[in-house]
């Protein structure tokens, strides 16, 4: 049964793919409502639609934009052209659009078909246009695009210009003045042409249309001119303005008339650009204000409003808005109407297609396969394989994505870009093909080529023409070639993205018949491709295959000339190893929950993948570029002759191809800055993605590598089931750590800085114990110390930083906290003595936090250094301990060497303290005993305070033990003399030896002298503590004698005073000045007393006579100047007239002065030695010149004896 005796209407009919927008074909029109299939969704839009509309026509409305929406080919243009037949009633062979659907049944829901006969009774004009179409050239740049469009369209629906706005304007004018009809026969008859053609020439033609304007008195010529000259500019198109002409149309035209724009394509039409969509919006905002719901604006996209509207960034709400009917066909709906309208079956071909399918249906199955993990229709049962044979259900998504993909990305001519193929038209067309042809055969995907061919460009078809020719390809030139028909798929499937073009799936777009042999046209597929790579038709991308347009295949010829070097390549390989499908840096070794770390050097081939490189490890991936393959037992032998892990990839190549082609386009893309290929920059676009998807196959064929790959170390090829990469690999590096730090077990237990600290701080001074009570590390701290010693011995220095240099390395592999705790360890145990820039660290010299920061920070790695300690002997510990017990007083029972230097340090420190305190006492009296042992106590003290190392410490000690013990006693006995009242009765003592030293010049007393004596030879004594005891007595005896003496020696003193208080107030008797210095002279005189009657010193005693002398002179002289201040006054209050008066050779008679001395100030001798005359004389004549030298002008002087 031949294919084309199934169908119920002959499939080589002439069906109409899409009557285009604009084409006014009566016949075509017919068979369009005739044959129109109303689906299931369509009965839902349908009633949308007319439920809308409705609220116009009963009542206002500014929701008054439809917006369908549908993918390329959904019949989205087809559906608003029959709409337009629809609200306009077109009447059609006798018959309205409305009839052909009542007649056929189309509509199931009678409220549905009572709107649309509520529409078709109201007077409607429609505006149906592609809007592409009508647009200027460069009309999409203005930013009032669409409103031009639509005010011009709307000219010409109504008989006006519609390419030159002021014409329309012209005509709109005379036609609502009733003379558009009379111009227009007029402007004939003057010039022989019709109007509605000649109107086309305005710009030449000026002159006539002046003419006939002022031959029917529409305006003056002058008037015309100036007309004219306005009509040939920029035309100021205002969406307002253009509301205001449709609502003044169709309040003319009355009886509620409507009108609606039907746009097709808006979406395509705007694109990116929000100034489009901002000029719409404002259009469809003014028509819904002004006009009411009278005007319509319907139009189709692509893309729904909500999408469209939100890609633009704007706030486009009030569009929303007004667009509230919002149809989106969908893809079931094309497949309903392809079904209905051109594959319906008769009843024998269903009966045998379903019979077909049961004996075939495993076959079918089994046939056509997917496995790109994007889900495809298949049949789903014998209705199904019946519905839509020839053809299989995955044809209708993935052809819509075709014809979407191809316009999207260009590859499309003219026509496919204004909707001239139609999903109908390339089913129709495509099971023609094979109307002759036998039940069983099916339309393989490449045949929908055939029916698009003339609607795509040259760039893309012509690479279809010239394989078509190709000798290698198509040797025998036939029509139909197999190997031509796999680059027609790959053509239809290379913008797509629900299909990936792999083998599996290009075998089944070839399925022709249910009775291909798979496996067989799995063959033909890959020699298919293998000779259309050759011929660089299309590229292998991985394992997808991409259909090269003549400049994508220019580019690839490019691309392939880009030269890539092997040690770029190894770099890539590298990078996708060390930086992602293994990024370890380093090894953990599993003790110790990780603690210890490897690094190791990574190579590729002989290539390290980064400098630097210096690790006891190394993990080296050999590829198929590598030197190095060689046999099994090679491969074994080279990985036990350094310490290496060796990752023997696979032969497969298909990773090192992928990286070098992602190189070579990187290349060229950074290299061909601009090209003179057309679609350069798009292509150039492509590349970076297929770079990037190159890239990632590599990615994807390395770890496939990698996991395939063997693994050698240590002599053995490394077995293990896992194919995890990073497990296969840490198993050998694990082996490879294991043999090379075969010393790191040395470490039995974690130590970290915590734990250093314990060393030094904790209270119980008692280290952390393992299990067996075995001190931990004890291998490691052996080896330390051992080589610590070997250094000492060689006489090479040994710091911290030589230390972790080698104990961080193979053998060992410890960590810097394994090796700081060891050094503390040996230090706290004293093992080890520490040195920082020469200077002895010891926790007597500095704090157990210096010594741990010493120990742990890396600023001191190259200062720390460390030495064997020497140990004290038995003798200089047993010094120390006596030195101790008998200056200290302190019982020391530690054996530690630190721990003894520490404790007498601290012991020596604190009596270093009490000696200074001890020095106030000699620095306030110098007079007490035992200067000089404090002195040499503590020079010791601060002598052995400066010391930093033990042997030092305990040498000095044990050479210098008399020294200390003879200090200790010395000490006892002076702390004695300050502690107890033995410094109280020195002190007494010194106190009144000073009071006699200063008197002793007025004392003649023998008893007194005796008393001083024996207590001062007391007190000069070196050591007076035993006769200390002697001294309250003589100092008993001494305060008798001396009071005495007191006592005798106050009688002249108080005499003396007596007489000066008579001479002093008997000269102020009578004075002016009296009240004015009585009571001072009263206070001075009493302190003096005061003075004498308590003073306990003869010297001081003696002086004070001659200081009442001195007080009584001044208080005399004091009384002169008063009183003269006062006869001053007096004076300058006589009469001034009498003093004006006074003749002027009269003299003044001074006023004498009195001035009173005393007689010591003239007579400097304290005693005469008179034997003879001449001795009276020379006293004599020193006292007269004295006397005279005392002598003032005008005044008087008294001299006191």
């Amino acid at each position: 049964m031949k294919i084309k005796d199934i169908f119920s209407k002959p499939i080589d009919r002439d069906i109409k793919g899409v009557i285009k927008v604009g084409q006014d074909d009566s016949v075509s029109i017919q068979q369009e409502l005739e044959e129109y299939v109303v689906t299931r969704e369509l009965q839902k839009h349908f009633a949308d639609f007319f439920a809308g509309y409705k609220r116009g026509i009963n009542g206002n409305t500014d929701k008054m934009g439809v917006w369908i929406s549908g993918f390329f080919g959904s019949g989205k243009s087809h559906f608003l052209k029959i709409l337009s037949y629809l609200i306009a009633n077109r009447e059609v062979n006798g018959k309205t659009a409305l009839q052909y659907f009542e007649e056929d049944n189309k509509i199931a829901d009678p409220i549905v078909l009572a709107d649309m006969r509520l529409a078709s009774t109201v007077p409607t004009d429609v505006v149906l246009f592609n809007i592409d179409s009508k647009s200027e050239v460069n009309g999409k740049q203005s930013k009032v695009a669409i409103v031009s469009v639509l005010q011009n369209v709307f000219n010409e629906m109504q008989g006006f210009s519609g390419s030159n706005p002021f014409l329309a304007d012209l005509e709109r004018k005379l036609s609502y003045d009733g003379k558009f009809d009379l111009f227009k026969e007029k402007f004939e008859e003057n010039f022989g042409d019709s109007w509605l053609e000649a109107r086309n020439d305005f710009d030449f033609i000026q002159d006539d249309v002046v003419e006939v304007l002022s031959d029917i008195d529409f305006m003056s010529k002058e008037a015309g001119r100036n007309w004219c000259e306005k009509a040939i500019g920029e035309y100021p198109y205002k969406v307002e303005a253009f509301a205001g002409l449709v609502k003044e149309y169709l309040d003319r035209k009355g009886s509620n008339n409507h009108i609606a724009f039907l746009i097709d394509e808006i979406g395509q039409y705007i694109g990116d650009d929000s100034k489009l969509m901002l000029n719409l919006q404002t259009v469809t905002e003014d028509l819904g204000t002004i006009c009411q719901g009278r005007a319509w604006i319907i139009v189709t996209s692509q893309q729904d409003i909500d999408s469209i509207t939100k890609t633009k960034g704007n706030d486009f709400s009030k569009i929303q808005g007004r667009f509230d009917t919002r149809i989106s066909l969908s893809s079931s709906n094309v497949d309903e109407v392809i079904r209905k309208r051109i594959l319906e079956k008769n009843e024998l071909g269903r009966e045998t297609l379903e019979l077909l399918y049961d004996d075939k249906s495993t076959v079918i199955k089994n046939l056509v396969l997917f496995n790109d993990g994007i889900e495809k229709n298949l049949y789903s049962d014998k209705e199904n394989f019946a519905d839509v044979y020839p053809f299989i259900p995955y044809q209708f998504n993935l052809l819509a994505s075709v014809l979407t993909s191809i316009r999207t990305h260009g590859a499309s001519g003219k026509h496919l870009a204004e909707g001239e193929r139609s999903m109908l038209a390339l089913f129709k067309e495509s099971a023609v093909k094979l109307m002759d042809t036998e039940v069983c055969s099916v339309v393989s995907f490449n045949m929908f080529y055939d029916a698009l061919e003339q609607f795509l460009d040259h760039s893309h078809k012509g690479v279809i023409l010239r394989a078509l020719d190709n000798e290698y390809l198509n040797p025998t030139h036939e029509k139909e070639c197999f190997v031509v028909n796999v680059l027609k798929a790959l053509f239809m499937i290379k913008y797509v993205k629900e299909i990936k073009a792999n083998i599996e799936n290009i075998t089944s777009l070839m399925v022709s018949n249910i009775n291909d042999d798979r496996m067989e046209l799995t063959s033909k597929v890959e020699d298919a491709l293998t000779r259309l790579t050759r011929q660089t038709l299309i590229q292998k991308n991985g394992d997808i295959y991409v259909f090269l347009t003549d400049e994508e295949q220019e580019i690839n010829r490019a691309i392939e000339s880009q030269n890539v070097e092997s040690g770029e390549i190894i770099n890539k390989v590298s990078e996708l190893i060390f930086d992602g499908l293994y990024d370890e840096k380093k090894y953990r070794y599993p003790a110790f929950n990780g603690r210890y770390a490897f690094a190791f050097n990574q190579f590729v081939d002989d290539k390290p993948y980064k400098a630097n490189q210096n690790y006891d490890i190394t993990l080296k991936i050999l590829t198929p570029n590598s030197d190095e393959l060689v046999d099994d037992s090679t491969l074994r032998l080279l990985s036990g002759q350094s310490n290496i892990v060796l990752v023997v990839l696979p032969s497969d190549r298909s990773f090192l191809d992928e990286i070098r082609s992602a190189l070579q386009i990187e290349k060229f893309i950074r290299c061909d800055i601009t090209n003179p290929i057309t679609k350069f920059e798009m292509i150039k676009e492509a590349k970076k993605i297929e770079m990037r998807d190159r890239a990632e196959s590599a990615k994807i064929y390395l770890e496939e590598s990698l996991k395939a790959s063997r693994i050698y170390v240590n002599l053995d090829e490394v077995k293990t089931t896992s194919k995890d990469i990073t497990t296969r690999i840490n198993e050998a590096i694990g082996k490879l750590v294991s043999n090379v730090y075969h010393k790191l077990e040395y470490i039995d237990a974690a130590m970290n800085e915590s734990d250093i600290c314990g060393l030094f701080k904790s209270k119980n001074k008692q280290l952390t114990l393992l299990e067996d009570n075995k001190i931990p590390n004890t291998l490691a701290l052996d080896e330390v110390k051992k080589y610590i010693s070997t250094n000492k011995l060689k006489h090479v220095k040994t710091s911290m930083k030589t230390l972790l240099d080698r104990y961080l390395k193979a053998p060992y592999g410890f960590i810097e906290s394994d090796v700081q705790w060891i050094v503390a360890k040996l230090f706290k145990d004293g093992d080890i003595s520490l040195f920082v820039n020469n200077e002895a660290i010891t926790l007597i010299s500095k704090s157990e936090d210096d010594i741990i920061r010493y120990i742990t920070r890396k600023e001191f790695n190259e200062k720390l250094m460390v030495d064997i300690k020497i140990k004290a002997n038995e003798k200089q510990k047993k010094s120390v301990k006596e030195v101790m017990k008998e200056l200290f007083r302190f019982t020391i029972s530690s054996e530690d060497d630190d721990a003894m230097m520490k404790s007498f340090l601290e012991e020596a420190n604190k009596l270093k303290e009490k000696l200074d305190s001890l020095n106030g006492y000699y620095e306030a009296q110098p007079n007490y005993p035992g200067k000089q042992i404090i002195f040499k106590g503590k020079t010791l003290m601060l002598n052995v305070l400066q010391m930093k190392s033990s042997k030092e410490f305990f040498n000095d000690i044990d050479k210098n033990k008399d020294k200390y013990l003879d200090f200790a006693e010395g000490y006892e006995i002076v702390m004695k003399f300050f502690e107890s009242n033995q410094k109280g009765i020195f002190d007494d003592a010194l106190k009144l030896m000073g009071i006699y030293e200063n008197s002793k010049n007025f004392v003649v007393n023998s008893e007194i002298e005796k008393v001083v004596s024996e207590t001062n030879e007391i007190l000069n004594n070196a050591n007076p503590y035993g006769q200390i005891f002697r001294l309250p007595d003589l100092l008993d005896k001494f305060n008798n004698l001396y009071d005495s003496l007191l006592q005798e020696k106050q009688k002249p003193v108080d005499e003396a005073i007596q007489d000066a208080m008579k001479r002093v107030f008997g000269e102020l008797d009578g004075k002016l000045c009296f009240n004015v210095v009585h009571d001072k002279f009263i206070r001075g005189f009493e302190e003096i007393k005061l003075k004498a009657k308590t003073c306990d010193n003869v010297a001081v005693l003696q002086s004070i006579i001659s200081e009442v002398d001195t007080l009584k002179v001044r208080y005399l002289n004091q009384i002169s100047s008063e009183e003269e201040m006062f006869i001053n006054l007096q004076k300058q209050a006589e009469d001034k007239s009498l003093m004006a008066e006074k003749v002027e050779n009269s003299t003044v008679v001074p006023v004498k002065k009195i001035k009173s001395i005393s007689f010591k100030s003239v007579n400097n001798s304290l005693s005469w030695q008179l034997e003879t005359e001449a001795d009276v004389k020379k006293y004599i004549e020193v006292l007269e010149k004295q006397l005279i030298n005392s002598l003032e002008e005008n005044t008087i002087i008294n001299i006191e004896f």
